[in-house]
């Protein structure tokens, strides 16, 4: 699905960017004044909506000018692509859970079981398998990759055995008569002391350093517009809200934008070097170059 803002005369529509983020509350708030033209002096933006697993593959093969996609990609696209500042979703309380259809139970129970998993490139599963390496003596069986909305009936009918679930799940899963086993979050703050790094916002290179920075300027003018009158932007996160409860959007956007969505900072970018380099000395994804976290 492919929306357009507005014609407005605050921008210059001769600039335009194209951009993919998924319809999620926490990206559609953090948008809209953007994709509306409210934000003075920002590029015009072509928008599609896309959910993580997609926009982790746009990245991978250099489609799209700016991006989100999970921190867990960013070894893979870096080259190409710059870490933007802001725009992005990282936080504290806020990890991928595991969900089972038995209550209790521990990471011992999933040794050889078949867990369904939002994609194998998206930071849920990175944390999950940093998580499994310590906690799931011999590790899972099959690992299935299925859309995030999917995996609650998946585990609930009874056709995996566990799943790992992202964004508003975490508020829903019990309406599915699941339980939960564990939270990544959890375990990683419990292990770092660090906040928890989910999505990023991305941008090519090939833009030049000061388009980037407009860009990244633009980014988080939204943010804080979105801030200062919540209201603007409800007609646009409900209209791509998927019939989600209106509480449940608020407790989303709650949850997972923040002060990192507006500057990443100190502890932000210590969270992001955490996990890659964790990941990295385990195996799970390159090592990151020098520099290569560096906004221009």
């Amino acid at each position: 699905m492919t929306g357009t803002p507005a014609p407005t005369a605050r921008i210059d529509r001769t600039d335009r960017i194209d951009i993919a983020y998924s319809p999620c509350p926490n990206d559609t708030f953090v948008f809209d004044a953007l994709a509306h033209g409210r934000v003075p002096g920002a590029p015009a933006l072509d928008v599609t909506f896309a959910d993580i697993d997609v926009t982790n593959g746009m990245a991978e093969r250099g489609e799209g000018s700016v991006l989100k996609v999970s921190y867990a990609v960013l070894p893979w696209i870096l080259d190409e692509y710059a870490l933007l500042p802001c725009g992005g979703a990282l936080g504290r309380g806020c990890g991928p859970l595991v969900l089972t259809r038995d209550a209790g139970g521990s990471g011992a129970d999933l040794a050889g079981r078949t867990v369904a998993v939002p994609g194998e490139r998206s930071t849920a599963y990175l944390l999950f398998r940093l998580w499994a390496a310590t906690e799931v003596p011999g590790g899972v069986g099959e690992v299935v990759v299925l859309p995030f909305h999917e995996i609650m009936p998946a585990v609930r009918d009874g056709r995996v055995d566990a799943g790992l679930v992202i964004h508003e799940a975490r508020f829903t899963y019990q309406e599915y008569g699941l339980h939960r086993l564990a939270d990544m979050g959890e375990h990683w703050e419990a292990t770092t002391g660090l906040p928890i790094p989910l999505g990023a916002i991305v941008a090519k290179r090939s833009l030049g350093e000061e388009r980037l920075r407009r860009i990244a300027e633009s980014v988080r003018a939204s943010v804080r517009m979105a801030w200062d009158d919540p209201e603007v932007s409800r007609p646009y996160v409900r209209e791509h809200a998927q019939e989600m409860d209106p509480s449940v959007a608020d407790r989303h956007i709650g949850l997972y934008v923040n002060e990192f969505t507006a500057n990443l900072g100190p502890d932000g970018y210590a969270a992001v070097r955490g996990l890659l380099t964790r990941a990295a000395a385990e195996g799970l994804v390159p090592a990151l170059a020098p520099g290569a976290l560096d906004f221009p």
